[in-house]
């Protein structure tokens, strides 16, 4: 199956590169001939143009039963205008209603996928899992989604059903209806299936993955996608700890915004919230230290020395963060005191830390408010975690 994604825009009409045709949205179209050897698309099947891309001559159309197929005309493509009317109003929201259908059934086949792959019943590092699948539904990698649950568009045998369950009343009748539009309840049933399932796999996958146990898109906040002016997690480089399984983790992330980089270092800014989460992070740091000095029998004023030799001192006095490194450096003029900014933020050791731009999926816990993606609305809070998974 062919699937396109592009970005050009459709505002305007556009015009075939070899005739004088022309291709608007809205425009209806039937099937001549598609190259296409997996489609049930027909020689017949009609549709609504959706946009032309003259420069790839790529036609995406909405096909009347469900399909999204895109026609290649440089690959010998062919449909033939007939028109601007509109398909039967009645007869699409019968579609729509069986789009709806498998829709719920993709959605729950793929939470009993997560309890198997993610949840209970599964086995090994699902955080490595969840991470992996996730990124083959970004990608569109046909080795994951070929494991992910689908429907089955070359099934015949539970059209009747479905069609029984989904079609609302005053529908036409199962017997009643063409071979034509039997396949179209199929193509509506299972696309609406298919596109459920992997947006909920999906979701299912960020919850594994997401320190704060919800299902955010936190795409924005990879490293690769933070730049200067916009909002990311940060973390030392030196707060790769693995945990009881092995695994690289980061114990907790702060967000900010980065508004610098330094010898190729991060550099931002954070709320005062976060910047408390900093000092206190470093005094725990600074006890974990201590404890393993003292299992190693080491006590006392050297206890002491080592310790402020090794990790800055660090506290707040009033609105400052009052930093003492003067051991660390062996430098008794090396005491800072950092200061909010007029916007109330700070910058804590930006320049003298070694700070890197990580991503939330790497953090067992964040520190600071995860932003939303650029112009989307704060959704309201939402509960989402393993509960709403079927029961076993």
């Amino acid at each position: 199956m062919r699937y396109f994604s592009f970005l050009a825009s459709a505002a305007a009409p556009a015009v075939d590169g070899s005739a004088s045709l022309t291709y608007q949205p809205g425009e209806r179209v039937a099937l001549e001939h598609t190259t296409d050897p997996y489609t049930l698309l027909r020689p017949g099947d009609q549709g609504t143009v959706r946009r032309y891309l003259p420069d790839q001559r790529i036609l995406e159309v909405d096909w009347d039963s469900g399909s999204r197929l895109s026609m290649c005309l440089d690959a010998d493509d062919r449909v033939r205008r007939i028109g601007q009317a509109a398909p039967d109003a009645a007869w699409l929201r019968v579609l729509d209603a069986l789009r709806a259908a498998g829709a719920a059934a993709g959605r729950s086949a793929a939470r009993w996928w997560a309890q198997d792959v993610l949840g209970g019943r599964a086995r090994g590092d699902v955080r490595s899992t969840a991470r992996r699948v996730l990124a083959g539904v970004d990608d569109g990698d046909p080795a994951v989604l070929d494991a992910l649950p689908h429907a089955d568009r070359y099934c015949l045998a539970d059209d009747q059903a479905h069609y029984a369950e989904a079609a609302a009343p005053g529908a036409p009748a199962w017997r009643e209806l063409t071979a034509h539009r039997m396949d179209e309840t199929r193509w509506a049933w299972c696309d609406g299936f298919d596109h459920a399932a992997s947006d909920e796999v999906a979701r299912q996958c960020r919850i594994t993955l997401s320190p704060t146990g919800d299902d955010r898109d936190v795409s924005h906040l990879r490293p690769d996608a933070v730049r200067r002016g916009g909002p990311g997690v940060f973390a030392g480089d030196w707060a790769w700890t693995p945990n009881a399984d092995g695994e690289m983790r980061i114990p907790v992330g702060f967000v900010g915004t980065l508004v610098d980089t330094w010898n190729g270092w991060a550099v931002f800014t954070c709320t005062r919230e976060v910047a408390q989460a900093i000092v206190a992070e470093q005094q725990e740091a600074r006890d974990r230290y201590r404890a393993h000095l003292a299992a190693q029998g080491i006590t006392g004023e050297r206890q002491d020395r080592l310790l402020d030799e090794s990790m800055a001192r660090m506290r707040f006095d009033g609105d400052v963060i009052a930093v003492d490194e003067s051991l660390v450096h062996g430098d008794p003029e090396a005491v800072e005191r950092l200061a909010p900014d007029v916007n109330g933020r700070y910058m804590v050791m930006g320049r003298a830390w070694t700070w890197i731009v990580v991503h939330p999926y790497d953090c067992d816990r964040i520190a600071g408010d995860i932003p939303d993606p650029p112009g989307q609305p704060t959704p309201a809070p939402s509960p989402q975690s393993r509960n709403d998974l079927p029961d076993p």
